[in-house]
């Protein structure tokens, strides 16, 4: 983990449940703040160190003029800020306030997409290639929700259906579309059907688990020679190298 992630140029309001703060994150080591209402009002430009905790969590801490010292968790990925705060004369605060970005940071700094790409490409070659039921509790959420109405619900039902699949069921990964929380993968599944599905998947991620799941399957058909195949093998390859 490194500080290359850091919101650097957001801008954000930060809304705790006695005041409201809004911030500028001008670089790794300089921030802005401005405190309008409330017995904390006042602006000013802080030092400030900033540690990663996680991908898209980091760790920052800066001292006042006054005094006050404060260390805030701000967590890009769910949207809060723990703020832990000493005062001068020694009172302690403990607060989460909800972020609201005002202006987007200067480069993109959200890994979230690559992330979660990477968590249902894990999803689906485990329960579809691999054929491992034990992928399930490790990767869905308790509470999973199934949008497909031939698949009961919940994440115990997943694991089972898994857990009788024939040996002829492969799937075959495509490429992918990621955009905050919501993943979709082109693929296409043979052995589900009578004859191979082409499918676009598409999965809510909550907390680095699947949570939600829709899909849409179609019959693979032939085409014209030389006309666009519905599924190519090496759509992902193409779309990953169309990125470097």
């Amino acid at each position: 983990m490194s500080v290359a992630g850091f919101p650097v140029g957001q801008e954000m309001n930060v809304t705790y449940p006695d005041f409201k703060v809004s911030l500028q994150l001008q670089s790794v080591t300089q921030m802005s703040f401005d405190i309008a209402d409330g017995p904390f009002a006042h602006k000013e430009t802080v030092s400030i160190q900033v540690q990663p905790l996680s991908n898209g969590i980091f760790l920052v801490s800066w001292v006042e003029e006054s005094g006050a010292t404060v260390t805030n968790v701000q967590d890009f990925d769910r949207g809060i800020v723990h703020s832990f705060v000493t005062l001068p004369g020694g009172r302690f605060l403990r607060m989460v306030g909800s972020i609201e970005v005002t202006r987007p940071a200067d480069l993109p700094g959200d890994d979230r997409p690559e992330r979660n790409k990477a968590l249902v490409l894990d999803a689906m070659t485990a329960l579809f290639q691999q054929r491992d039921a034990s992928a399930v509790a490790r990767l869905y959420a308790p509470d999973y929700v199934q949008h497909n109405p031939v698949i009961p619900q919940g994440r115990d039902a997943l694991q089972k259906l898994v857990s009788e699949l024939a040996e002829d069921v492969f799937y075959e990964p495509g490429m992918m579309i990621a955009e905050g929380a919501y993943v979709a993968i082109h693929g296409r599944i043979r052995g589900w059907a009578p004859s191979p599905q082409v499918v676009v998947d598409i999965f809510r991620i909550e907390n680095n688990r699947l949570v939600e799941h829709w899909d849409v399957l179609q019959n693979e058909a032939k085409v014209a020679a030389g006309g666009p195949s519905m599924f190519d093998v090496d759509e992902r390859a193409r779309q990953v190298a169309r990125r470097t």
